[in-house]
């Protein structure tokens, strides 16, 4: 079958949406390719518009624009902590690595290598939602992300160089206008009161719906219980954004048998 490049988004393959024009979108097609990653583990792209997958908001991004030592930047509390407490401000706060290793979970697991992830959304604290294609392969490390989402941020959207497909793209609120109809939303806290084994969870949903799951990248707080149709803990103990998006990810590979 077909192979095509996984696109990784480095600099060199980046493009913001301002500096060129949008090409018509072409009518989707029930179609699968297969390609290799860099780990030779084979992918399944299923464009099928019938097939119920899983879906990601992380809220409560930590992805701060800064000017910092005559320049701008994503702040992380690692490497401006002067500059933050100078400010006032929580270093809690500005912990963009918590984001980025939660995107990683999402997009680097079988789950999604296996084309069950349907779309992944990103709220920022500051109140930005943007989507990130579940295809897209992030920086491998936090620097470089940050450095893509800053063009992000200032440009609206990042496309491939190449073939002038949006990778990434600032979305507008709420993200429910962005959700499919037959969406099932469950949101992810501690502090929520119902327990559940995440396991048997999973499996008793619905076949006929996609499962939602809001989980917050904060190490404060908790994430809005607006949209949800469930609240859930998945732990009697505070779990990060990560751990969280793990263990949903590894029940619905038990549930939809991909190993």
């Amino acid at each position: 079958m077909g192979r095509r490049k996984r696109e990784e988004m480095s600099q060199s393959q980046l493009q913001n949406c301002s500096s060129r024009t949008v090409k018509p979108k072409l009518e989707e097609k029930s179609t699968t390719t297969m390609e290799k990653t860099e780990d030779d583990v084979t992918l399944t792209h299923n464009n099928a518009n019938d097939k119920v997958r899983a879906i990601f908001v992380v809220e409560n991004a930590s992805l701060t624009k800064g000017f910092v030592r005559k320049r701008w930047k994503i702040l992380d509390s690692e490497e401006d902590a002067d500059f933050l407490l100078k400010q006032k401000k929580d270093l809690n706060d500005f912990r963009p690595g918590r984001v980025y290793e939660a995107l990683r979970a999402i997009l680097d697991s079988k789950l999604n290598k296996a084309g069950m992830v349907g779309a992944v959304y990103v709220k920022t604290d500051q109140g930005v939602l943007f989507e990130i294609k579940p295809h897209v392969r992030i920086p491998r490390t936090c620097k470089r992300f940050c450095g893509v989402i800053l063009e992000l941020l200032g440009h609206k959207c990042i496309r491939d160089k190449d073939t002038n497909e949006i990778l990434m793209r600032v979305v507008e609120e709420p993200v429910t206008r962005h959700l499919p109809v037959n969406s099932r939303v469950v949101g992810l806290s501690y502090s929520s009161e119902k327990l559940v084994d995440i396991d048997e969870y999973v499996n008793s949903g619905s076949d006929e719906l996609n499962l939602v799951f809001v989980v917050g990248a904060m190490v404060h707080g908790k994430i809005s219980k607006e949209y949800t149709d469930d609240f859930i803990s998945v732990s009697n103990y505070p779990l990060s954004a990560q751990y969280c998006i793990g263990l949903i990810c590894e029940s619905l590979e038990h549930k939809w048998k991909i190993f």
